[in-house]
């Protein structure tokens, strides 16, 4: 009999606990999704604004309307991801610490980065996925349709797409876990967070736009630093605009997304072991 835990029923615990929590209180459920539903469609009509004065984003070969909101249905995925199975339980990190309840998490036979990263799920923020997969598909739809170069889109493409969101989905959650980790070294971390928004806001828009002048510089440590940039950008690219092979940089593009993945996962790893190393327990 194996010793590991059944991660994957755990996980289904977790998800089945937090949707009881929620309907124990659904006016409160109803009303944060009518708030995400709400802010999700003052943001589409924002952007109908903008694409009233200009046609496109970006440089030369910008980003059209339609392609723009595939674009942004894809930003709608990934961050309703995030909010859903990771921010609420790293805020809750530094009270853990506060309490002193991290030691209970330490002292189950599961893995601890498991533990504080799942335990708790958000499932109104998840009505943003689906107002993103109605934007996506009629966005596609108007590409398709289009009298000058319609979208044909590849098999490949529809593949990789789900899984360039899944790394996009990865690569914030290391960035926001390697944060909250440092709770434990400087205890209320609360402008930390604050980074992490900040950071997070260069991924909300094609990287086209900072490839000119000095723009190239936060498009350079965006990309290869902290490579939010990648986020969205790459399994954006993958529908709205199918990567040109013709184009030296993109394939590659998606080669270091991939990369970036792998070594932000590890490297958040790292950080929160680092950090729990460090951990001294409320006790002592």
């Amino acid at each position: 009999m194996s010793d590991n835990p059944p991660y994957g029923r755990v996980l289904l615990t977790f998800a089945r606990n937090s949707l009881i929590r929620d309907m124990t209180f659904r006016t409160n459920f109803l009303l944060e999704s009518l708030s995400s539903l709400s802010w999700t469609v003052m943001n589409v009509g924002f952007y109908l604004l903008v694409f009233h004065h200009t046609s496109s984003i970006g440089l030369e070969s910008g980003w059209g309307k339609f392609e723009f909101f595939v674009f942004l249905a894809t930003t709608w995925f990934i961050n309703s991801l995030v909010q859903a199975f990771f921010m609420p339980n790293a805020q809750e990190f530094s009270e853990l610490i506060r309490t002193g309840n991290l030691d209970f998490a330490l002292l189950k036979p599961i893995d601890t980065q498991f533990l504080v990263s799942f335990q708790r799920i958000d499932w109104s923020s998840l009505v943003n996925v689906v107002a993103g997969a109605v934007l996506l598909g009629i966005s596609l739809w108007q590409l398709r349709i289009r009298p000058d170069n319609p979208l044909v889109l590849s098999p490949i493409a529809l593949l990789l797409y789900p899984f360039y969101i899944l790394c996009g989905v990865a690569i914030l959650y290391s960035l926001m876990i390697s944060l909250a980790a440092t709770s434990i070294w400087l205890g209320r971390n609360q402008s930390l967070y604050n980074f992490w928004f900040y950071i997070t806001n260069f991924a909300r828009y094609p990287m086209d736009i900072y490839q000119r002048g000095w723009g190239m510089v936060l498009w350079a440590v965006f990309t290869f630093v902290i490579p939010v940039l990648v986020v969205v950008n790459v399994p954006a690219r993958m529908l709205a605009r199918p990567l040109d092979p013709r184009a030296w940089w993109e394939w590659p593009l998606t080669g270091f997304a991939l990369l970036a993945t792998v070594i932000s996962l590890i490297g958040s790893r790292l950080v929160f072991r680092r950090a729990l190393l460090s951990y001294r327990s409320a006790s002592s």
